[in-house]
């Protein structure tokens, strides 16, 4: 059992710091940790799902945030919090976990911004959250190839490429995570399949040298593990003062796709509308509007809200806006950053319009929707 509280507390930091995900977790611990006071850290060098060190059964500490799944933390009567994706049904813990469904939703959103009608999943079978990612690609469209990955390296990547050479093109690929992408991308080698032009690939975990490893680099979804850090902190704190109790798990959203080559492509066979949708992602921030976007292009109005609407399901001002709601979001997740400052950064120029758009299309102000994704389990 814990020791009486102290007035600096004693928590052990179970994370590896082998990976960026985990030294991004310890970010965020230490921004808490700047705005709140200090803790007594015990952290030692590891790597994900190494054993707890043999100290943990009879440390007299006050608190534990984790990403291990090992069934002793749960016996030590130890204030925890848990990170880890695979202790969520072994382990009753109070969690702070990635929204894997959102994860897979962006990824497929990602896609099928850019024209790809025929979409596939590289995941993990039986893996809680690979099959929620799974969800979220699910419900941008219903229609979704499935592979599962396993088995021994060669055999595996020789069905892989089986799987891709029988799937329509152009085909956008969601990875379950980055190490699933890299594979993907090696079976479109094999299958002769060019990527981005006939198979577009996107990942999870956005790990920098993973994604630059790969030919061509993979676009990936970005993770927001300082936050994680930092509202896990936030919890176990109000733990140890007997202010908090187990209940669902926080989920953080995802900050957004680090485009990369492997998808950055238009999957569009029409080339007016290719062309105003490339025009748009370059200076959507800029503050155009659609009188801009015609300039490039040689249609009517109406005809290039016609040809939108065929291929995207949207106008071009849907588009532009589009694009500024979820760069805002971003934006309120990752930082701090006033209304009137990201109003500037996405061309709305004054903070009310920003807020008027943002509250029509999500029923949250701005301010509304930062303190949302800052609520606590």
């Amino acid at each position: 059992m814990a020791a009486k509280r102290r007035s600096r507390p004693h928590v052990a930091l179970i994370i590896e710091s082998s990976i960026e995900y985990g030294r991004g977790v310890l970010r965020g611990i230490a921004r808490w940790l700047r705005e709140h006071g200090p803790w007594s850290i015990f952290l030692e060098q590891r790597e994900l799902g190494a054993a707890l060190p043999d100290w943990i059964r009879e440390w007299d500490g006050d608190g534990i945030i984790t990403r291990s799944d090992d069934p002793r933390i749960v016996r030590s009567g130890i204030p925890t919090v848990g990170l880890y994706d695979r202790a969520e049904d072994r382990l009753r813990l109070p969690m702070i976990l990635n929204d894997n469904f959102a994860v897979g939703r962006m990824a497929a959103q990602h896609l099928v911004d850019r024209g790809f009608r025929h979409l596939a999943y590289y995941g993990v079978r039986g893996e809680r959250w690979s099959e929620l990612r799974l969800d979220g690609v699910r419900s941008v469209t219903t229609s979704v190839a499935v592979h599962p990955s396993g088995g021994k390296w060669e055999a595996s990547q020789e069905r892989l490429k089986r799987w891709i050479l029988g799937l329509p093109r152009p085909l956008g690929l969601v990875a379950a995570n980055d190490i699933h992408g890299l594979r993907a991308l090696d079976a479109c080698r094999r299958a002769g399949r060019a990527v981005p032009e006939e198979v577009a690939v996107v990942g999870a975990d956005d790990d920098a040298e993973l994604c630059e490893l790969s030919d061509p680099p993979l676009s990936s979804v970005t993770f927001n593990p300082e936050r994680v850090g930092y509202e896990a902190a936030g919890l176990l704190d109000r733990l140890m003062a007997r202010r908090g109790a187990a209940g669902r798990p926080l989920l953080v959203p995802p900050l957004g796709v680090s485009t990369r080559q492997s998808s950055d492509i238009l999957a569009i066979d029409d080339a007016d509308v290719a062309k105003a949708i490339h025009y748009i992602r370059r200076h959507a921030f800029e503050g155009i509007s659609v009188e801009d976007v015609l300039r490039e292009v040689p249609l009517s109005r109406r005809a290039l809200e016609h040809r939108f609407r065929r291929r995207l399901g949207r106008t071009p001002k849907q588009e532009i806006q589009r694009l500024r709601l979820e760069r805002a979001k971003s934006l309120l997740a990752s930082t701090e950053l006033p209304l009137a400052r990201i109003s500037d950064r996405l061309g709305f120029h004054q903070p009310a319009y920003l807020s008027a758009v943002f509250r029509k299309e999500t029923g949250l102000t701005p301010a509304a929707y930062r303190r949302r994704l800052r609520e606590t389990p």
